[in-house]
């Protein structure tokens, strides 16, 4: 059991967790993930860590509640346990002097990119950073982000802070004007790291991408995290999550990550009705 020290609503939706995990805690690398069960009856869920404290004995996760599990994890507070968390998973970031970085982090993936941002600059590299979100409201680690960067670009669908449109239109403008970057990371939503990879294609630029297809066991038994790269099948919680953005089949990804969609809602209805105290038969 793990035990929730500090809960906070950092956006509609989006909830922030400190959790009490000494042992995660003291092996954490950036780049890498936990696995959590909410409860006996809870899907596995992964989450990247957004940061962590070995004195403290805590990591911080953020998510956003968008089925049952993700709701009935939100549902917890301040002093309550989660059943499961396991962790580290996942191969750590490559770490060093690259020279000119630019990370770009959409939506929730913005939390992940957190504490990548944070160990580039502390291993000497220029960071120039880009997040979005569909609105202002949803933005999330902006000043954590900010702290670590030379420059810091902000997008909005909607046009409510900074450029109106996405991350990848900010770094083809960066691009156009000259800027040289001798890597770029990724991480967001599937069509998110696509659109940057599609950007960055032409230019030749190492693009690395930090993938969450559907994932089940962490451990590379179930298979259900699969991914094509480079034409053969990785997976993505053991050979993952990162990969590089400009060999990952994005199409299939994408697909995959749709299969249970109906299903996903389904759930959803029925959990809402049960807690309202309507529920149906499926």
């Amino acid at each position: 059991m793990y035990k929730i020290i500090e809960k906070r609503e950092i956006a509609p939706s989006i909830k922030l967790f400190k959790v009490f995990a000494p042992e995660i805690a003291k092996k954490a690398q950036p780049g890498q993930f936990v696995i959590l069960r909410v409860d006996d009856k809870g899907e596995r869920i992964p989450l990247t860590l957004a940061d962590w404290d070995a004195k403290e004995g805590t990591i911080t996760l953020a998510f956003l509640e968008i089925g049952v599990s993700t709701r009935k994890l939100g549902e917890l507070t301040k002093g309550d346990m989660i059943l499961d968390v396991f962790g580290p998973l996942g191969n750590p970031t490559e770490l060093r002097n690259y020279g000119s970085v630019c990370i770009v982090g959409g939506g929730v993936g913005i939390a992940a990119a957190y504490p990548i941002t944070r160990a580039l600059k502390y291993a000497g590299n220029k960071i120039t950073s880009i997040i979005g979100a569909r609105t202002s409201k949803l933005l999330i680690f902006e000043e954590e982000m900010r702290r670590y960067s030379d420059e810091l670009y902000i997008s909005t669908d909607d046009g409510t802070k900074g450029y109106k449109g996405f991350v990848s239109d900010i770094l083809r403008n960066l691009l156009e004007k000259g800027y040289m970057f001798n890597m770029v990371y990724a991480v967001g939503p599937a069509v998110m790291m696509k659109a940057v990879a599609e950007v960055t294609r032409p230019y030749k630029i190492k693009t690395i991408v930090s993938l969450n297809p559907i994932m089940v066991d962490g451990m590379g038994m179930c298979g259900a995290c699969r991914v094509t790269v480079s034409g053969k099948t990785m997976f993505a919680c053991v050979n993952g999550p990162e990969f590089d953005a400009h060999e990952v089949d994005f199409t299939e990804l994408i697909r995959r990550q749709m299969t249970f969609l109906q299903e996903e809602k389904m759930a959803l209805e029925f959990w809402e009705a049960n807690k309202r105290g309507k529920a149906g038969v499926l």
